[in-house]
C-alpha cells in the first residue's frame, strides 16, 4: 500500500522492496540520509554478516537497549511479526506498544544525529501543497517543514526507511533535509495543514437515541478505519507518556476537546479533528465493550491494553451532553502504583497515629476525602501491611482497581443484585479477618460493617467527607446509632494529594514574614523561612511539579471524643478536641511537607483549608 501511495506521488520512480528493510532497487537513487550502510552497500554482498558495520536500524535497537527501554523477548516478538507481516522492525516495535514514539524519536534523533522536531516547530501553513499526494504524506509520514530555491527540509516518522527517502528526494528534485518526529503529531499535522476540512452534522439537531442497522453499521465501519484506530491509540499513548491518570474526551458544537488529568490538575491537548468525533468514541466504546449504538444513557467498561510494554486498565465512563458522548478514560497502571506509606508522603505525627489504628486487633478505620483524594491507595497501601498467610482478608470494590495477591476480592454487581450490602452479609460466613468496603454508601452497608467490627473483625472503608470529624456526623447523618460509632471506630483519616515539586528544577527563596508565621508552630522554627518554589523544566513537561503526596490528618478515637459524639457534638467541636490532643492536621501536615522542600505553599493553599 505504501509502496502503491509513493508511486502515486512521484510516479517517474519505479521501485520495489525486495528487502525487508526497504532497499530500494533503483540503484541510480543517491541515498538521502549518508550512513554506514549506505557507503558499504555495494561490498556487503560478499562480506560476511559478522564483519558488516551495523545498519542504522542495528544502532537504534542497540540503543533502545542499552538504555533500558527494550528486552530481547520484547525485540524477538515484533523481530517475528515485522517477518510475518513485511514490515519495517521499529515501526513495528512502536506499534505493539514495546516503544513509545517518543523514545524512538529520541532514539533516532541520537544514532542517527538528526534535530528532533516537535509540533510547535510545524508550518502554520502548508509548505508546497502540490509536492507529494495526501495519500502518500500519511501513508509514509512526511511533513514538509520549509523550503527554499537550494533544499526542502521534511520531518519524517521513520528516517532509516530508504524507500521513503528516496521518493521524497526525487519527488523534490532538491536536496532534502530530514528530521525526527513524532508519527502522532506528523498525522494531526497532516490533517489540520492538507486535509479538506467538511462540514461536520450538528448532532444536537439529531435524536441521539434514533439509530438504524445501517446508522450502526456506518459507525462500526468509521471505528474500525486504520486512521481512527490510529488517534484512539495515540491519545492513550501520549497520555501515558504525559503521567496522565484520566483522559477527558469532550464534544462540542464545533470541536472536539480532549484533555489529561496531569498530577490532578486537567491539561488541555491537540485533539483529533471534530469531524471524527463520532468515530473516535465509538472506537473507544468498542474497545470497552459498550453498546455504541445506545447514546442515550450513561455506560461504563474497561480495556485491558498495553502500552510501552505496560500492562494497562483502561476504566470508561460515558455519559450523554448536548453534542455527543462525553468520554473518561480512567487509566490504572498496575505495574507503577506502590502500595508503600513512605512513597504516598505518609510521616511524622499522621504516621505514628495510623500505625496505632492498623494494630488494633478489631474496630473500623474509615479513610475519607472528596473523588480523586488516594483514598483507595492508602486502603489497599494499608491491606498490603496486614497481609500476612495468619490473616484472611476479604474486600467488596466497586470496581477492583488494583489485584492484590493473597487477598480474595469481590466486584460489587448491582444489576444481578451483588450490592455492598449483599456481599458484606455473605462474606462475614467466610470466616474472615480482616474486611474492606470499597465505600459506605448506605445505612444498611453501614451498620453490617459496624456489626462486623463489633464481632471481632478489622474493617476498612471509605466514606465521601472533607475532614476527619466529618466522618462521624456523616456516619450518624445516615442513622447509625452513636453508641455503636463509639464502640466500633479506632479512627478516621481524611486526606488530600498535593502535587510534588520536581526535583531537578525546584528553587529556594526566602518567605516573607507573613508566610513565615504560618509555620511558627512546628517546633524549631523561628526568624527565617526558606521555601521551595516550582520553576519548570523538560522532565515536568514545564509545569514545576512531578508526581503527588498525600496530605493527611488522623483522628484517634478517644474517651473525650466518645463523650462528645454522645453528646451528639458538631464536627467542629469534634475537630476541637482532637487537636487539642495533638491531632495534625492536613493543613499543619502540608506547611511541615512545604518547609520540607517536598510541595509549594500554593498547592497546601490550594487543597486545605488554613488553621
Amino acid at each position: 500500500m505504501q509502496e502503491d501511495a509513493i508511486l502515486e506521488a512521484a510516479p517517474h520512480i519505479h521501485a520495489t522492496r525486495d528487502e525487508p528493510d526497504g532497499v530500494m532497487a533503483d540503484t541510480a537513487a543517491e541515498p538521502l540520509l549518508a550512513t554506514p550502510a549506505d557507503d558499504e552497500g555495494a561490498a556487503a554482498v560478499d562480506t560476511p554478516a559478522e564483519a558488516r558495520a551495523p545498519t542504522p536500524e542495528t544502532r537504534v535497537v542497540a540503543h533502545l537497549q542499552g538504555h533500558g527501554k527494550l528486552t530481547s523477548a520484547d525485540l524477538a516478538r515484533a523481530r517475528r511479526l515485522a517477518e510475518d507481516s513485511g514490515d519495517l522492525l521499529l515501526p513495528m516495535l512502536v506499534r505493539l506498544g514495546l516503544i513509545s514514539e517518543r523514545d524512538m524519536a529520541f532514539a533516532m534523533s541520537e544514532v542517527l544525529d538528526l534535530p528532533l522536531a516537535t509540533a510547535a516547530a510545524f508550518p502554520e501553513e502548508p509548505v508546497r501543497e502540490d509536492l507529494f499526494t495526501l495519500r502518500f504524506m500519511k501513508d509514509a509520514r512526511v511533513l514538509p517543514l520549509e523550503e527554499d530555491e537550494e533544499r526542502i527540509q521534511v520531518a519524517l516518522a521513520n528516517p532509516i526507511d530508504d524507500f521513503v527517502l528516496s521518493a521524497v528526494r526525487m519527488a523534490a528534485g532538491k536536496r532534502v533535509e530530514a528530521a525526527v518526529a513524532l508519527p502522532s503529531e506528523i498525522e494531526l499535522a497532516i490533517e489540520r495543514l492538507y486535509e479538506k476540512v467538511e462540514e461536520a452534522p450538528k448532532e444536537a439537531e439529531a435524536d441521539f437515541g434514533d439509530f438504524d442497522e445501517e446508522d450502526i453499521e456506518h459507525l462500526k465501519d468509521l471505528a474500525s478505519e486504520a486512521p481512527v484506530i490510529r488517534m484512539v491509540n495515540q491519545l492513550i499513548q501520549k497520555a501515558v507518556e504525559s503521567r496522565a491518570s484520566d483522559i477527558h474526551i469532550e464534544p462540542f458544537a464545533d470541536e472536539l476537546k480532549v484533555r489529561y488529568r496531569v498530577d490532578g490538575i486537567l491539561k488541555e491537548v491537540e485533539a483529533p479533528p471534530v469531524r471524527s468525533t463520532a468515530a473516535v468514541i465509538s472506537r473507544i466504546k468498542i474497545m470497552a465493550k459498550l453498546n455504541i449504538a445506545e447514546r442515550r444513557l450513561p455506560q461504563d467498561g474497561r480495556i485491558p491494553i498495553r502500552i510501552q510494554g505496560k500492562e494497562l486498565d483502561l476504566r470508561v465512563s460515558t455519559v450523554p451532553t448536548m453534542f455527543g458522548e462525553s468520554v473518561v478514560m480512567r487509566l490504572l497502571d498496575k505495574e507503577s502504583v506502590r502500595f508503600d506509606l513512605d512513597a504516598l508522603g505518609f510521616d511524622g505525627p499522621p504516621r505514628k497515629r495510623l500505625n496505632a489504628i492498623l494494630e488494633q486487633p478489631y474496630g473500623i478505620l474509615l479513610v475519607t476525602g472528596p473523588t480523586g483524594s488516594g483514598k483507595s491507595t492508602t486502603l489497599y497501601t494499608a491491606l498490603s501491611r496486614l497481609n500476612t498467610q495468619e490473616r484472611k482478608i476479604i474486600t467488596v470494590e466497586d470496581p477492583v482497581e488494583y489485584q492484590l495477591p493473597g487477598i480474595n476480592q469481590i466486584q460489587v454487581k448491582s444489576a444481578i443484585g451483588m450490592t455492598f450490602a449483599g456481599a458484606l452479609r455473605a462474606i462475614v460466613r467466610q470466616d474472615p479477618d480482616i474486611i474492606m468496603v470499597g465505600e459506605m454508601r448506605d445505612l444498611e452497608t453501614a451498620r453490617i460493617a459496624v456489626q462486623s467490627a463489633l464481632t471481632g473483625h478489622v474493617v476498612l472503608s471509605t466514606l465521601h467527607t472533607n475532614d476527619a470529624a466529618s466522618g462521624v456526623t456523616r456516619l450518624l447523618d445516615m442513622g447509625v446509632e452513636d453508641y455503636l460509632l463509639t464502640s466500633t471506630i479506632n479512627g478516621i483519616l481524611a486526606q488530600r494529594l498535593v502535587r510534588r515539586l520536581c526535583p531537578h528544577c525546584r528553587e529556594s527563596y526566602r518567605a516573607v514574614p507573613e508566610l513565615a508565621g504560618r509555620f511558627a508552630h512546628i517546633k524549631g522554627i523561628q526568624g527565617d523561612v526558606d521555601l521551595q518554589r516550582a520553576v519548570g523544566c523538560d522532565a515536568c513537561n514545564g509545569s514545576g511539579y512531578r508526581g503527588r503526596l498525600v496530605i493527611t490528618e488522623v483522628l484517634l478515637m478517644s474517651e473525650s471524643i466518645r463523650k462528645a459524639i454522645l453528646a451528639h457534638a458538631t464536627a467542629t467541636e469534634i475537630r476541637r478536641i482532637a487537636v487539642e490532643e495533638g491531632m495534625e492536621t492536613m493543613y499543619q501536615d502540608g506547611l511541615r511537607k512545604a518547609l520540607d522542600g517536598r510541595t509549594t505553599i500554593e498547592e497546601i493553599l490550594r487543597a486545605a483549608e488554613a488553621d
